[in-house]
Order: structure tokens, then C-alpha cells, then sequence
């Protein structure tokens, strides 16, 4: 059972379940308007909450620095249970301070006061979502689109996840939850850190145990977008919803034996791996002392190809992307790729994180209900989620498979954003769920691939704090959207005493200009992928051959 308990697939499932109780930044549409009244705030105003909320819960240039220096040495004994710690003290701060201005515990601070605490209790995100995502990329080298989608998958449905938790136990009263939003995180958080640690990857059927994790999560979302259906459809009682939170619970514990099968089976293979390694090393050193022995440099190793003659030829391309790997944050910042996949960024996450932080107000203008709101709100975290987990999968298939680089389905994905933007932006009933999908299942989508991508080309051993700065891109694509283009617009059309705002040409333009700026995303994410192409064969040719 120790054996069984420490373990990279324990890891796996400890760090599933603190994705999962940690995405309380895709909730602020729950809370958003509670805050508004009790802190007398116009549009522009909450939009400026929010954008620090956004530039807390992606700017983890900390988080990533933190989790390189205790991983250095033995990552076992160190490591990424500093990085939790952290994370959950920063979680009850800032969400404590803000319930305790709401409920009117403190005297309501100033605005900049208030964009303090939301950053940094949204701040507390990145480093619980930095330990687990980089753990798991250390632990499943050989598949880190597929782990990276999991763990970011499950990030994604957490939204859901605390909202089904609310309308459980605190319906109808914001504050409370936002007192919840204090407690749970951190606690989960601190209970389970010790299990998430980096192991030594073996050799085994790892391809097999990560479609069972993602299996499970497929059947969450379901699961979670049934309930969702149904609650805007019918009120159910209490013991309804109790019910139906324990099934929940009860199908996020079921990761854990996959887990303790997946170990087992590693376990068995262990004394047929220890015969192999032994065969091995006899044979390399009958190879060595054998006069056939070449020194030559392994032409995949070495960053050449085969030509059609035979020949060896490197191209300035494959050697400049091969002397990437492994570079730090100041090296990566001197490269191009770096800055293209960071425009990308702004183009695609700036303009998602703006449609979310605005989809209760969008939904006001449009004469939605709330409790359509709040579906959308729930809805979102399931695209959000199918974004980032079938980002991940797909983009290890069409690598493995057809050799496809990573860049290429992140063009796709802006492209298909690029739409939803203009969905949105028309206005006709029913539009938010259409234009919900599209761009939720495609921000998603660039929160997998962006940090596979910087696995890639960089390497492991600073992706934290790469990914995490190139993330940034987030925040401030949503500071220029919310604030100085949605929030400028709709103040501007809104009328009345409360400031709002009704009808189509609330949003209708903001949508259109970032339908423009989504385009041109695309072009960047098409200039990364002819950059990467040559790469990205070689990763493949590489694996094949090892």
C-alpha cells in the first residue's frame, strides 16, 4: 500500500482533484453582480476587478520561478508541495478580504484595494495549476499533450464543479460562496500536496491509463451538462440536488482505480523491465568492443535529416529549434518563437477571457433570464473543458499519427474563434449558447496547446515559468478588450439611472473587433507553424526510432 500511495499515477489522481476544486476564477459571473451592488460599481469598473482577476489567475511568472527552485535537487524530498502551500494561502486571503467587504465585516475598500484582493486570491491559481501541470508533464514525458489536456481539462470543469457545489449548499446567496471559495480550494489543496510529487517515468502501457483518466472526465462533463440541462428545465428539491452532488463526488473518486490498476500492472513488469535493462547492457557492450563500432552521432540525436541519396543534411531551421531545448526564461524571450506564440495568446485568450468576464451582462442586454446566465456560466466550463482536453489528445494523435505540428490546430482553433466572435456578435436568439460553444471549446483549446507547445521547443526543465509568462498574454488581451474596448463601449451606449445597457449594439461592435483580432491570431499561429514544421518531424522521427 506505500508503494501503492506514492506513486506518478497517485500523483496523476491527487493532482486531478485539486484542478478540480481550484477554477474559481471561471466563476466570477456567479458573484460578479453582488459584488457590483454592494461595492456601487459601474461596468467599467467591475471590468477592472475582473481584469486583475484575469492578470492574477494567468500572470504565474512566480509560481513558475518558485517551482523551479525547489525542484532542483531531489524533487522527491522538496518540491511541488511548497508550490501548493503557497497557493493556498494566497486562495483565503484574497477570497476571505473580499467575502468580509461584502458581507460588510470590513468598510469597503478602495478600488485599487479591491483589485488587490481579487488578484490575489485568483493569483493562488496558477501556482496549484503550475505544481500539478509541469508535475505531470515530468511524469508522462513521452504524451504531454494528453497529460497537459487532462490537467487542464479538469481546470476547466471546475467551474461547473463549484457551481453544482453552490447550488447545492449556498443557492441563491453569492456571498456565501464566495466565502466557499475561501475554504475549499485551500483546503483540498493542503490535504493532498504531499501525494503530488515528480517520479522517475517507466516504461509501460502509459497511453492505456491516460485514456481511462480521460474517459472519466468525458463522463463528467456529460454528466455535469445533463444536470445543467435539467436545472434550467426543472427546480429541483434538496434532496435532489444532494443526491446529485454525491454522484458526482463519487465519479470524481473513480480516477483512483485507474490508478492503483495502472500501478499494479507496473509493479508486475517491474522484474521483466529489471531482465531487459540487463540484456541491454550486454549487448551495448558487445557493440562497443566489437571493430563495427561507429562513434558517429546519431543523425535524429544530432538534428539532421536522411536525404533521398543517403546524405546527411542539416538545415539552420532543425539545429536553431534543437538549441532551444531546455532554455531558460531570458533565453526563450530572445527567440521569435517565443513571441509569436505570446501574440497568439493575446489574440485567443485575451479575447475568450473578455466574452466570459462579460457573459452576464451580455446576457442582461439580451433579455436572458438568470438562470439561463448561469447555465452559460456552468455551459462555459464544459467547453472550456472540451477544449482543453481534446486540444491535448488530438494533438499528440495528429502528431504521433500524421506527423502534424502543434501550431497547426492551434490556427485551427482561432480560425473557428474567429466565428464565434461573430455569432455573438449578431444577436439573434439563441446566439449566446451558439457563440458560447465556439469560443469556450476554443480558449480552452489554446490553454493545451500553448503549454505543450513550450514543452516542446523549450523543454521541461523551465516550462513553468515560460508557460506561465507566455500566459500573460491572457490578462492583458483581456484588460484591452474588457476594459478599454467592451466596457468603454457599452458605458457609452448604456442609459438610466444603474448604468446598463440593452440590446444588440451593447456588444455587437466589440465583438466584431475582436472577430478581427482572433483573425489575426490566426496568421501569427500559421507563421509559428512553418517556423516549427521541420521541428516537429524530427520529434516525431525520434520517436520512432527510440
Amino acid at each position: 500500500m506505500e508503494r501503492l500511495s506514492t506513486t506518478r499515477w497517485i500523483a496523476t489522481v491527487t493532482s486531478i482533484w485539486i484542478q478540480c476544486s481550484c477554477g474559481s476564477s471561471y466563476t466570477f459571473s456567479v458573484y460578479s453582480s453582488e459584488l457590483k451592488s454592494t461595492q456601487a460599481y459601474d461596468q467599467s469598473t467591475l471590468d477592472t476587478v475582473s481584469v486583475f482577476k484575469d492578470i492574477g489567475a494567468n500572470a504565474g511568472i512566480l509560481s513558475g520561478l518558485l517551482y523551479s527552485s525547489v525542484t532542483l535537487g531531489n524533487p522527491r524530498l522538496r518540491g511541488p508541495w511548497v508550490v501548493h502551500v503557497a497557493g493556498a494561502v494566497q486562495c483565503f486571503m484574497g477570497y476571505f478580504l473580499i467575502w468580509a467587504s461584502v458581507v460588510g465585516l470590513i468598510y469597503r475598500p478602495p478600488v485599487p484595494l479591491m483589485c488587490f484582493f481579487m488578484f490575489l486570491a485568483a493569483h493562488s491559481q496558477t501556482f496549484f495549476n503550475t505544481a500539478n501541470v509541469v508535475t505531470g508533464a515530468h511524469n508522462f514525458p513521452d504524451y504531454g499533450g494528453t497529460i497537459v489536456g487532462i490537467m487542464k481539462g479538469f481546470l476547466g470543469l471546475s467551474g461547473a464543479i463549484l457551481i453544482q457545489v453552490y447550488e447545492t449548499v449556498c443557492k441563491g446567496n453569492p456571498s456565501t460562496y464566495i466565502l466557499m471559495l475561501a475554504l475549499l480550494p485551500a483546503f483540498v489543496s493542503l490535504v493532498l500536496m504531499f501525494y503530488v510529487r515528480i517520479y522517475k517515468a517507466t516504461t509501460g502501457d502509459d497511453k492505456k491509463h491516460l485514456n481511462g483518466f480521460s474517459a472519466v472526465a468525458l463522463i463528467i462533463a456529460g454528466y455535469l451538462m445533463i444536470m445543467i440541462i435539467l436545472e434550467n428545465i426543472f427546480t429541483l428539491p434538496l434532496w435532489a440536488r444532494i443526491s446529485t452532488l454525491i454522484l458526482l463526488l463519487l465519479l470524481l473518486v473513480s480516477p483512483l482505480g485507474i490508478a492503483i490498476k495502472a500501478q499494479k500492472e507496473d509493479l508486475r513488469r517491474l522484474p521483466q523491465m529489471d531482465s531487459i535493462h540487463s540484456n541491454l547492457l550486454t549487448e551495448h557492450a558487445e557493440q562497443i568492443t566489437s571493430p563495427k563500432f561507429s562513434t558517429a552521432e546519431d543523425p535524429i540525436e544530432s538534428g539532421v535529416l536522411l536525404s533521398g541519396e543517403g546524405q546527411m543534411q542539416a538545415t539552420s531551421d532543425e539545429n536553431m529549434l534543437l538549441n532551444e531545448e531546455n532554455l531558460n526564461l531570458l533565453q526563450a524571450m530572445r527567440t521569435i518563437n517565443f513571441w509569436l506564440l505570446f501574440i497568439a495568446m493575446i489574440c485567443g485568450m485575451g479575447s475568450g477571457l473578455a466574452t466570459i468576464n462579460n457573459m452576464s451582462q451580455i446576457g442582461e442586454s439580451l433579455s436572458y433570464t438568470t438562470v439561463e446566465i448561469n447555465s452559460l456560466v456552468s455551459l462555459w466550463s464544459i467547453w472550456n473543458f472540451l477544449g482543453r482536453f481534446g486540444a491535448g489528445y488530438l494533438s499528440d494523435y495528429l502528431l504521433h499519427t500524421r506527423g502534424w505540428a502543434r501550431p497547426l490546430l492551434m490556427a485551427i482553433t482561432l480560425a473557428t474563434m474567429t466565428v464565434g466572435h461573430m455569432v455573438i456578435a449578431s444577436g439573434f436568439p439563441g446566439n449566446l449558447y451558439i457563440g458560447s460553444i465556439l469560443v469556450g471549446i476554443c480558449y480552452g483549446s489554446q490553454w493545451s496547446l500553448m503549454p505543450t507547445i513550450t514543452s516542446d521547443i523549450y523543454g521541461v526543465g523551465h516550462m513553468g515559468t515560460i508557460f506561465n509568462t507566455i500566459a500573460t498574454a491572457s490578462p492583458v488581451g483581456s484588460y484591452i478588450f474588457s476594459v478599454r474596448l467592451i466596457g468603454y463601449i457599452y458605458d457609452k451606449e448604456a442609459s438610466g439611472e444603474d448604468d446598463t445597457c440593452y440590446g444588440t449594439q451593447c456588444f455587437m461592435l466589440s465583438f466584431l473587433i475582436m472577430a478581427s483580432v482572433a483573425l489575426f491570431g490566426v496568421l501569427v499561429a500559421v507563421a509559428l507553424f512553418f517556423r516549427t514544421k521541420r521541428f516537429y518531424r524530427l520529434v516525431v522521427l525520434r520517436r520512432l526510432m527510440h
